[in-house]
């Protein structure tokens, strides 16, 4: 028979499944409302069954170019983006155990910014050529934050310092490029780095869609690594995971998500700073919270384009919503560690 102390640990395991299952449901059940909303509600109302005959082919006037062109990209660009922000920054979080360690907080984000506000600005490029450009710079930003955190070895702290300054002085360039631009070319710019879901196409989707899926299964597979990680670096060596790769593969992994989510949609502010925390506190702290971190990213994106879409009287880009949640939770972050005596490393 199952010992009382094994009996306990067994029925707290099951209520922690039991409370993941209902959490990751009401969330696939709120970003289905939100879905819901984005494809029937607008300047025009259709009903789900004339969204639903247009999806399945059937050409109806106005109906079939304002659902498959302008609707159908936003609705699936803003889920695949906010899953990828989710994913990533939880991972982040996890992995170096620092709440402010979110991809938008330490510089990641800011080389696909700089990068494209320059093509947009001075090349006077557009569409898929900046978001590739984009793409490969935030790759680099990465690439050489990581290599500079490196110095007897990995030091996650350092990490996010020198994040942390990548990230003022990539504003740096993105501001000075932004006063020498043509001022034709300034609100495009704008709305781009503000992350926006306006007037994104539906052949960005697929490619988003592969990487989505690819990355958040590498995560997935990586996460028995990521728990062990949480436990320190020598207790992880100890219990035979190989340490750097296992960084590497889960840094390359959030990275590249977010990356190329950024170079789709832009960079979305505070989804990635504020997915990983909301999905901790509402399933709890002690497990690797991937999947429903991505919900939370993508429920966070669907919610703040319809605020900004429908609810201010002025139309703002998502990016401005999501920014507005993100500051005061970043204040309170900073205030509570300041009164632990916490510091980022």
């Amino acid at each position: 028979m199952m010992s009382n102390k094994n009996a306990f640990i067994w029925e707290g395991y099951q209520k922690r499944r039991r409370r993941v299952a209902v959490i990751t449901t009401v969330l696939i059940i709120l970003i289905a409302l939100c879905a819901v909303v984005m494809m029937t509600f607008g300047n025009t109302v259709y009903s789900l069954d004339t969204v639903f005959r247009v999806l399945k082919g059937e050409e109806i006037k106005g109906a079939t170019f304002t659902i498959k062109t302008l609707r159908l990209p936003r609705l699936l660009v803003g889920l695949l983006s906010g899953l990828a922000f989710g994913v990533a920054g939880n991972t982040f979080q996890t992995l170096l155990r620092n709440d402010l360690a979110s991809p938008d907080i330490i510089g990641v984000t800011s080389g696909s910014s700089a990068a494209a506000v320059f093509c947009i600005l001075i090349l006077h490029m557009s569409g898929t050529a900046v978001s590739v450009i984009s793409l490969l710079a935030g790759l680099l930003v990465a690439g050489v934050i990581y290599f500079l955190s490196f110095g007897k070895g990995f030091s996650k702290g350092r990490l996010i310092l020198i994040g942390i300054g990548a990230q003022a002085m990539l504003n740096a360039v993105t501001s000075f490029v932004l006063l020498k631009g043509s001022e034709y070319d300034v609100p495009t710019a704008l709305r781009w780095m503000n992350g926006s879901l306006n007037g994104v196409k539906l052949d960005r989707v697929p490619g988003l869609l592969v990487t989505v899926v690819t990355m958040t299964i590498a995560i997935v597979m990586l996460g028995r690594y990521l728990q062990i990680l949480q436990l320190g670096d020598d207790s992880a060596i100890t219990l035979g995971v190989k340490v750097q790769v296992a960084y590497i593969g889960l840094i390359f992994a959030s990275v590249f998500l977010i990356a190329f989510a950024t170079s789709v949609s832009g960079p979305i502010a505070s989804v990635a700073f504020l997915s990983g925390p909301i999905a901790s506190r509402l399933i709890g702290k002690g497990r690797v919270n991937t999947l429903p971190a991505g919900l939370v990213g993508a429920l966070l994106v669907l919610a703040s384009d319809l605020i900004g879409q429908f609810a201010l009287g002025t139309r703002y880009p998502v990016g401005v919503i999501t920014g507005i949640l993100g500051a005061p939770y970043m204040l309170f972050l900073l205030v509570r560690m300041n009164k632990k005596g916490e510091s980022v490393s």
